[in-house]
């Protein structure tokens, strides 16, 4: 993992339109020109502990989230509102992205989270993604 590459605060339908990056030996990928291994998402679990198998959907699109097990002692509830960073896989063909989640935090009890999320996610595409 290169850690110098940054965490891209991301809408989850966005990492549909992110490709591996072929130029380099390690397992980066680009999305808006920007080279990233890991991407930084909030939104609701819409599968979780009960199901086994653990999604989430902002409203731009769903990904799977794939738990270590130091995560898995905590009960990931349907309707949770929750911020995940982790490694981005490939998407599969026909599947979802994938998110190997490095960390999960549960903000469901933070007031205009999704509306603060929103403007974070514009914010640092202006910023940072955009080119000048």
């Amino acid at each position: 993992m290169d850690y110098s590459l940054a965490a891209l605060k991301l809408f989850c339908g966005q990492l549909r339109s992110a490709r591996q990056d072929n130029s380099t030996s390690s397992s980066a990928n680009v999305l808006l020109g920007i080279l990233f291994q890991r991407a930084w998402l909030q939104g609701v679990l819409i599968s979780g502990s009960e199901e086994g198998r653990f999604l989430l959907d902002d409203g731009t699109g769903v990904v799977e989230l794939s738990l270590s097990s130091e995560f898995q002692p905590q009960d990931w509830k349907i309707g949770l509102y929750v911020m995940v960073v982790g490694m981005y896989n490939a998407l599969p063909v026909g599947g979802l992205p994938l998110i190997k989640v490095h960390k999960i935090v549960d903000l469901s009890a933070c007031p205009d989270r999704e509306a603060m999320w929103q403007l974070e996610v514009i914010e640092a595409y202006k910023f940072f993604y955009l080119p000048s």
